[in-house]
């Protein structure tokens, strides 16, 4: 990688020497490996990628032209092959082929393309090492509702055995398991670290808050139900599901609990639950 801060003629002249390569304009990813020169390198000089080719004397591929889905799932699974782990939205966009939004255009979410592409490559032995590489959990409706029988067991790998316990002391904060989630050091204890939580992961989960407020229900937000399509919903935190029902929380003010522990299991079916303990589990494998 480059470490010193190139100027502008050198980042064009290696723009012109990858297309030359190529025998066509260089996507951002390919200047990226043929160049050894980082975004940002670029973009101390230009505006834009687009604009940093068209100041090179190249015409920039058309956003516009519709990459077949197969494409898009192809290159998505080369990628977690390369890597050996399902990347996120931000690892895909910096080393990617295409833009992540050219996937949510096409298949919703960031979070939906895991099962797309297990759909993509049913019956397709090829991609059998890919697949194995997929989350099991929910793999067919990632992050949705939970709507198999609530598990009380702790979510975390390490549990406190009788032998590992200790007397409690006074005057002293008490902390959930570890888990060192994206800087969370340790699992949520209250309703508190939910509402903390869902806000570092409600992107990938497909949702953009609009408030969040001390009444019934906690939050406003707009969900992506389909490529270019939001609904409003109301959602209600709580440390586990069934707080709702002690809360004496009414169905009908609400669309969505979010939860860190799912342990309700005659849970309205007009509610759905996210289980954020399920939730961090399948974007955690995707991390370092």
């Amino acid at each position: 990688m480059t470490t010193a801060l190139p100027e502008r003629d050198e980042v064009l002249n290696a723009i012109r020497a990858a297309a030359q390569s190529l025998g066509r304009p260089p996507s951002r990813a390919e200047f990226k490996s043929s160049s050894g020169m980082t975004e940002y390198q670029v973009l101390k000089h230009f505006p834009s990628w687009r604009e940093a080719v068209r100041a090179a004397g190249l015409e920039p591929h058309s956003t516009n032209v519709p990459i077949d889905p197969e494409v898009l799932l192809e290159d998505w699974g080369e990628f977690v092959r390369r890597v050996r782990r399902i990347p996120t939205r931000d690892q895909y966009r910096r080393d990617g082929t295409y833009s992540p939004g050219v996937f949510e255009k096409r298949f919703g979410p960031w979070s939906a393309v895991p099962p797309k592409f297990r759909e993509f490559a049913d019956g397709r032995p090829e991609w059998a090492d890919v697949v194995a590489l997929l989350p099991i959990e929910n793999a067919r409706a990632p992050f949705a509702a939970v709507s198999s029988p609530a598990s009380t067991q702790p979510s975390a790998d390490w549990v406190s055995t009788p032998s590992h316990r200790h007397g409690k002391l006074d005057n002293r904060p008490t902390y959930g398991n570890p888990i060192d989630f994206r800087g969370l050091r340790h699992e949520p204890v209250n309703e508190q670290g939910v509402v903390f939580l869902f806000g570092m992961v409600a992107r990938e989960l497909g949702y953009h808050v609009e408030a969040v407020q001390t009444g019934y229900p906690d939050c406003e937000a707009k969900r992506q139900v389909d490529a270019g399509k939001w609904q409003r919903v109301r959602i209600e935190f709580e440390f586990e599901s069934r707080n709702f029902r002690d809360h004496g929380h009414h169905p009908d003010g609400c669309d969505v609990i979010v939860c860190w522990r799912h342990n309700w299991p005659e849970c309205p079916a007009s509610l759905e639950v996210v289980e954020l303990s399920l939730v961090i589990r399948t974007l955690s494998a995707s991390e370092e």
